[in-house]
């Protein structure tokens, strides 16, 4: 199985995408140990401080040395420099908050998984043009579960996950699920600055197991 098709399976699967970014580097590999104890096997790393690169490239010797089956991915990539860059690092996926067909083109040219940020019917068009099959629906707390269900049916075959604003809360989850998501973007919702800066990362490991039995629970109902 080739990597893009790997990580589309792994995410729906999962149904859950977490995503963070911490300064240091010590901190970031506990996170993602936290997160793949707690069961997660599909992470994005994002690119939202200087410490991004020498973090990711930390972090990828780790996951190749002991966490097996996780693939993991770069997130806020807004330039074809920096997806070389971070596919050169050994990003197994790559996300971003807006379209960039130059970012689409390398990161597919190398058979892997893009998912481009879009707020409106046209952005979500372009991103289907350039060859996402999934894109990520930014800020979904404005946007919300509505929209996705308003939307859903201009563009069949075509994945949403939205990020921004989604609660680890049932209700919240219901909603989405409800209106057709495959997945959900979660960053401080599921791993706070505050778990993060006090090293509370025994708590990071619940919170996302506990989201993922929440997930499995509402898209399994009436199963």
């Amino acid at each position: 199985m080739d990597k893009k098709q790997e990580a589309i399976n792994l995410l729906l699967q999962q149904k859950m995408l977490p995503l963070y970014y911490h300064e240091s580097e010590e901190v970031s590999l506990e996170i993602l140990k936290a997160l793949y104890n707690g069961g997660v096997r599909i992470v994005e790393y994002t690119n939202r401080g200087e410490n991004a690169l020498a973090n990711f490239k930390a972090l990828r010797k780790v996951v190749n040395k002991d966490m097996p089956g996780l693939l993991l991915g770069i997130g806020t990539i807004k330039t074809k420099k920096q997806a070389k860059k971070f596919i050169e690092a050994g990003a197994d996926f790559i996300v971003a908050p807006t379209i960039n067909e130059e970012v689409g083109e390398i990161t597919q040219n190398e058979n892997l998984l893009w998912i481009p940020g879009c707020m409106t019917p046209t952005e979500i068009a372009c991103a289907e043009g350039f060859g996402a099959e999934i894109v990520k629906i930014f800020p979904g707390n404005v946007l919300g579960p509505s929209y996705i269900s308003a939307i859903k049916e201009l563009f069949p075959g075509l994945k949403f996950m939205p990020t921004g604003g989604v609660e680890a809360e049932e209700k919240n989850l219901i909603g989405w699920f409800d209106a057709g998501v495959v997945a959900v973007g979660m960053g401080s919702n599921l791993i706070s600055k505050q778990a993060s800066d006090n090293k509370e990362f025994e708590q990071i490991k619940t919170s996302a197991a506990n989201a993922m039995d929440l997930i499995k629970r509402i898209t399994q109902r009436g199963e």
